[in-house]
């Protein structure tokens, strides 16, 4: 490894190592985003039975609704590169395996915030007047983006931008 410009490079590093190496990262940021979604997914499950939440509004129903389907899909997503790998264990393709991972991860992300804003507006809507709890949402969920997405997308042009 070595540091040019506060970069770094890994120049002895072979194909099947980097792979590797991507794979393993890949790997434990699943392990934290497939906790939390599957307890997120829990509780949203266990709402539905409560008797407060079958008396409440159409709007309220909805948001569950469109709460619970982004949840499912992000654990869909989350968990999918662990079946794909399951299916394609030594077949040698881990040259396609970690790039289909890295978008199936990409979208359960995306889902995870959709997940995660629909969660909060359900419980905000509860101890907050409704428009408060959907402006405190649209907040939220543009910070997500912001930290999620727009920050690293700076990070990532800053670089080009240094190499050039």
């Amino acid at each position: 490894m070595t540091e040019q410009n506060g970069n770094y490079s890994r120049e002895h590093e072979t194909e099947g190592e980097r792979l590797d190496r991507h794979w393993n990262e890949l790997l434990q940021e699943l392990r934290l985003a497939q906790t939390g979604t599957q307890i997120l997914f829990a509780f949203l499950l266990s709402i539905a039975f409560q008797v407060r939440f079958q008396d409440s509004d159409e709007f309220t129903h909805d948001v569950f609704a469109g709460t619970l389907i982004a949840c499912a899909l992000s654990v869909c997503l989350f968990l999918a590169p662990v079946s794909f790998h399951r299916m394609v264990f030594q077949q040698r393709l881990r040259d396609r395996l970690v790039p289909m991972a890295h978008h199936l991860a990409s979208a359960g992300m995306a889902f995870l915030i959709l997940a995660m804003s629909g969660g909060v507006l359900l419980a905000l809507d509860v101890v907050l007047h409704r428009t408060t709890a959907i402006v405190t949402v649209v907040i939220i969920f543009v910070l997500f983006v912001l930290f999620w997405y727009a920050l690293p997308a700076y990070v990532r042009a800053q670089r080009d931008e240094d190499e050039e």
